[in-house]
């Protein structure tokens, strides 16, 4: 199993590499080496017992794959597989597929470090991919969004590098248990780079303007798995550390309702959608221990619904109630919006129902407030008019074949917690959705508030950063006892 680790996380870059060799087979090469991700994500819930690869023994540098892990490679997989078929009958050239695939390997290498050091590289590889995948397009907008992005993300991993060295200074070692006798700056500056780079609170707000200028395809894998490479190692550090669980937590609930709060007013699809990314990103980690299957449902229905908001009509909210868009669009539409609401028979209800039973008390009242915003803010998606015939909004094929993927997995991800399925269960979440609704038609359906938009200028998120570190280093003399 040791050598397949190896060549499954050599091979995106190998593939890489290959596509420049051969061009003509871009898309064949980034498809084939996407879908044996979806066989190595899947073969580690066959398993129970935790995959381990020491590097070098003398620095802590391990490798670790689990059924966690297999979550977000699965998401990553699929994800990966639905925007290779998407992209496959248009003019894409050979350097999008190979930046597409190097983005996926880089971000599955992300999956599996259980060290500071590994887990720079590939954080680091993954900025570069996705700077070149969001700068695809050569426009003046998108080269500005993608430098935007690039400065931000190497502000992010420059705290990172300096904590990850103050952990291997206490420990002689960058392994993750490292954090427990590390000095609280260590905690502080690490945790401010994964908080940047997983877009989570006020830290993340340059997530809106990146994903909703992004081309659909690019935003799908942004907010489907990129972002969860800041978010996974978070997940992870909180398992091996019990006493920054806390800290995780309470970034959880924070994120899920600032998110929520924007997302509710906004009138533009694509930021609402990032909105939203950033909201499911508290989701995940409320509850460190269960983010995994919350991650997954996230990740696929987030890249179903970025795809679809690519084939609209408007960006615009209000335009959209205006004019009808096609049934079979709607319907895909309405289908990823009920899970992503926590509707029975989609997983985003079971994934709801297992995040809100391992919250903390001090958790439910806030992590109830972000469900039901996410009602709200998917009626604006659910109740657009539509008709069965409507001239010019027919659909590649490319387009119908990775959203039936999309959402063939948030049918089957429904095994992970079959459990879910019972009365008491299924009558809060239905609960929720007909409150959401009765006050998306009561009350925001009528408002035309915008918010502004200062706290998502490049000069704020400096400052933003740096409150959040003085707010990190309270956090580690309080839970670490330093």
């Amino acid at each position: 199993m040791n050598a397949i680790t190896i060549n499954w996380i050599a091979l995106p870059f190998f593939v890489g590499f290959l596509i420049y060799l051969l061009p003509k087979l871009d898309r064949y090469l980034a498809l084939w080496a996407s879908l044996v991700s979806v066989g190595y994500g899947l073969s580690l819930f066959f398993q129970d017992w935790t995959l381990t690869l020491t590097l070098l023994d003398n620095f802590g540098v391990t490798l670790e794959a689990d059924t966690s892990s297999g979550f977000f490679i699965l998401t990553n997989a699929l994800v990966t597989v639905a925007v290779v078929i998407y992209c496959w009958d248009t003019n894409k050239t050979a350097f999008f597929y190979t930046q597409a695939i190097i983005l996926h390997g880089s971000v599955n290498a992300t999956f599996i470090c259980s060290d500071f050091i590994s887990l720079y590289v590939a954080l680091e590889v993954s900025s570069i991919a996705a700077f070149l995948a969001i700068a695809y397009p050569r426009g003046d907008r998108s080269m500005w969004v993608a430098l935007r992005y690039l400065f931000i993300s190497n502000v992010a991993m420059l705290f990172f590098l300096i904590g990850a060295v103050l952990v291997y200074q206490a420990n002689h070692s960058f392994a993750f248990a490292g954090l427990r006798s590390a000095p609280p700056e260590a905690l502080a500056l690490i945790f401010l780079g994964l908080l940047i780079k997983g877009g989570v609170f006020v830290s993340g707000l340059w997530l809106p303007l990146t994903h909703a200028e992004s081309e659909s395809p690019v935003s799908a894998m942004l907010s489907g798995v990129v972002v969860k490479s800041g978010i996974f190692p978070l997940l992870r550090c909180a398992l091996v550390v019990p006493e920054i669980d806390p800290v995780v937590r309470i970034f959880g609930v924070a994120t899920a309702l600032l998110g929520v709060f924007y997302a509710v007013f906004e009138k533009d699809t694509k930021r609402m959608l990032a909105f939203h990314t950033v909201s499911q990103l508290g989701f995940i980690l409320a509850a460190p221990e269960v983010g995994g299957f919350y991650a997954l449902t996230h990740g696929l229905v987030k890249a179903a619904l970025f795809l679809i908001a690519g084939t609209l009509p408007s960006r615009n909210l209000k335009e959209l109630q205006q004019q009808p868009i096609a049934t079979p669009i709607w319907l895909a539409l309405a289908i990823a919006s009920f899970s992503i609401s926590g509707f029975p028979l989609l997983s985003g209800f079971g994934a709801k129902v297992l995040t809100m039973k391992n919250l903390l008390p001090w958790q439910v009242i806030g992590m109830n407030m972000a469900a039901l915003g996410t009602a709200i803010s998917f009626a604006k998606f659910i109740f657009i008019p539509h008709e069965r015939s409507v001239e010019n909004q027919k659909s590649r094929p490319g387009f119908w074949i990775a959203i039936i993927i999309l959402l063939l997995g948030l049918v089957a991800a429904n095994v992970a917690y079959y459990d879910a399925y019972n009365v008491k269960n299924t009558i809060k979440p239905l609960a929720t959705i007909a409150l959401g609704w009765l006050v998306y038609f009561a009350i925001f359906k009528k408002l035309s508030i915008k918010l502004p938009r200062v706290p998502e200028q490049f000069d704020h998120l400096i400052g933003s950063m740096s409150l959040i570190l003085i707010l990190l280093f309270w956090m580690g003399f309080a839970w670490l006892d330093i």
